[in-house]
C-alpha cells in the first residue's frame, strides 16, 4: 500500500470537499474577520438542537447560540413548519400601505410581553436598524414639538449598539468604530459602575444631564448586560437610577435589548430587573428564535402620537424593503408560543444556577481574574499579556475548544458561554469540564 505524502494527502482532502467551499474562499468577505490571517471558515451543512454539523460529519456544540440569536435549538420542527406554512401563503409584501396577519399577531404578543405602555411596534430588519429607528424617533419627536436644540445623545462606556452610523455613534468600543469617528454625530459618554472601577474618566450621567440636559435627545443603554463590550454585568440599581434621572427631566430612555431580550438575563426583558419601562425598546436577535432577520422598535403612545398630523411631512420617514416580512413574523409568533409552552424562562433560571456553581470553581484558577454570570450567560476574564477584543488569547482559546467539538468565540480575553436554552445539564457540565481542562493546560 502506497503511503501518501503530506502534500498529496492535503490535495486529496481538498478534492473531497464540496465545491462551494472553494467558491467561499474566492468570493466571500466574512464579518468581523481579518481575511488575510484568519483560519478558513468552518463549513457547516446542517444543525439540530444545540449542535452544528460540518461537511465532514463532525458535530460542534453551538456554545454562543450562533451570535446570540438561537434559543430553541437549530432546526426546530415547529419553527420549520411555521416557516413552510407561511411560505405557502405569502412570502413578502410591501409594508407601507399593506399589512398581514403574522405582523399584527406578533406585534400584539410583543406589546403584551414588553413593559406596560410600550404600545406601538415599528418593524425593521436587524439590531442596528432597530437602534437607528429608536434614535431617529426620539430626535424627530423633539423636532415635532418645536425643540430644535436637542441634538446630542448620551450613551455609556463599553456600549455596543450596532454597526450602522447612528448605532456606531452610540457605541463605546473603540476597536469597532474608531475608523469612522469623524463621521459620527455627537454623543456624550457616561461612566458605568464597571468602567468607573477600571478608572474611566467619563462623567456620571447626572453630571452630563446637569450641564447639558436641555440639549439631550435621548439616553441609550444596554440594560443589565453589555454584550460585545465584554459581557459586563451592571447592577439593577444603576438601571433604576438612569430611569429616574431621565424621567425627572423628561428625557426619553432608549433600552437596547437586542441581546438581552427574550430571557437572556433571566426575565423576558432585562428592564424587568429594575421594574423599568423605557420610552423606546429595541429588540432583534432571538425574536425569530434564530431563524430569520427581524427587528422591532417599540415606543410609547406619547412618542407615537407626536408624529400624527395632517401634514405628511411630519411622517416618520424610515423603512426597509423587508420590513415586517411575513416569513420572519410567522416564525416569531411560533417562537413566542414555544417560549411559553416549554417554559423557557424556567430553564434560564436553571442554567444560571449551574453556571454560578461552575464559575465558583473557575474563580479559583490562577489565570482567571474575574467571573460573571447573569441568566443564560456565563463569562470569565482570562489573564493575558494583552486584554480587549484584539487580545491574542481569543483565537487560541477558540481553537482549543473547536478541537474538543465546542464552539466558543471569546471577546478577546473574555471567554463566555451562551448556549441555546434547550441545552441539557450533561452538555452544560461537559462544556465547563472542557473549560477547566483548557485553562489548566493554558500557557501564556
Amino acid at each position: 500500500m502506497r503511503v501518501l505524502d503530506a502534500g498529496e494527502a492535503k490535495r486529496n482532502a481538498m478534492r473531497s470537499q464540496p465545491d462551494w467551499i472553494e467558491l467561499d474562499r474566492r468570493h466571500v468577505w466574512h464579518p468581523y474577520t481579518q481575511m488575510k490571517t484568519a483560519a478558513p471558515p468552518i463549513p457547516v451543512e446542517g444543525g439540530e438542537g444545540v449542535y452544528l454539523r460540518t461537511t465532514d460529519g463532525k458535530r460542534i456544540l453551538d456554545g454562543i447560540s450562533s451570535w446570540w440569536v438561537n434559543i430553541h435549538g437549530h432546526s426546530h420542527p415547529r419553527l420549520n413548519k411555521a416557516l413552510q406554512d407561511q411560505a405557502n401563503r405569502l412570502e413578502h409584501v410591501i409594508f407601507a400601505g399593506f399589512s398581514h396577519e403574522p405582523a399584527a399577531r406578533l406585534a400584539a404578543l410583543l406589546v403584551r410581553k414588553a413593559p406596560q405602555g410600550l404600545d406601538w411596534v415599528f418593524y425593521s430588519d436587524d439590531g442596528s436598524t432597530a437602534v437607528e429607528a429608536g434614535l431617529k424617533m426620539a430626535y424627530q419627536a423633539w423636532l415635532l414639538r418645536g425643540e430644535r436644540k436637542r441634538n446630542i445623545f448620551v450613551a455609556f462606556d463599553d456600549a455596543y449598539h450596532g454597526d450602522t452610523f447612528g448605532a456606531m455613534a452610540a457605541g463605546g468600543v473603540t476597536t469597532f468604530h474608531a475608523a469612522f469617528h469623524d463621521l459620527l454625530f455627537e454623543v456624550r459618554r457616561a461612566a458605568t459602575p464597571a468602567s468607573r472601577k477600571r478608572g474611566s474618566d467619563s462623567p456620571d450621567l447626572d453630571e452630563i444631564l446637569s450641564q447639558d440636559g436641555d440639549r439631550v435627545a435621548a439616553v441609550i443603554i444596554e440594560p443589565m448586560l453589555q454584550g460585545a463590550g465584554g459581557m459586563i454585568v451592571l447592577p439593577a440599581q444603576f438601571l433604576g437610577d438612569i430611569r429616574e434621572s431621565t424621567q425627572r427631566l423628561g428625557i426619553p430612555l432608549v433600552a437596547d435589548e437586542i441581546f438581552t431580550g427574550f430571557g437572556r438575563t433571566g426575565p423576558f426583558f432585562a428592564c424587568e430587573h429594575a421594574q423599568v419601562r423605557p420610552d423606546i425598546l429595541c429588540i432583534s436577535k432571538a425574536i425569530t428564535g434564530g431563524y430569520l432577520p427581524l427587528a422591532a422598535t417599540l415606543a410609547t403612545h406619547d412618542i407615537y402620537e407626536t408624529f400624527l398630523s395632517d401634514d405628511r411631512s411630519k411622517t416618520f420617514f424610515h423603512g426597509h424593503s423587508y420590513t415586517g416580512n411575513p416569513l420572519a413574523c410567522a416564525v416569531g409568533v411560533e417562537s413566542l408560543k414555544l417560549f411559553e409552552e416549554e417554559r423557557r424562562l424556567d430553564r434560564v433560571q436553571q442554567l444560571q444556577g449551574m453556571f454560578d456553581q461552575r464559575l465558583q470553581r473557575l474563580a479559583d484558577f490562577p489565570n482567571v481574574s474575574e467571573t460573571r454570570c447573569l441568566g443564560g450567560m456565563a463569562a470569565l476574564e482570562v489573564d493575558s499579556p494583552n486584554s480587549g477584543y484584539l487580545a491574542d488569547i481569543g483565537p487560541r482559546l477558540m481553537t482549543e475548544f473547536l478541537d474538543r467539538g465546542i464552539f466558543l468565540r471569546p471577546l478577546g480575553n473574555v471567554l463566555y458561554f451562551l448556549p441555546p436554552y434547550v441545552i441539557t445539564d450533561e452538555e452544560v457540565h461537559w462544556v465547563f469540564d472542557s473549560i477547566e481542562e483548557v485553562l489548566k493546560k493554558l500557557r501564556l
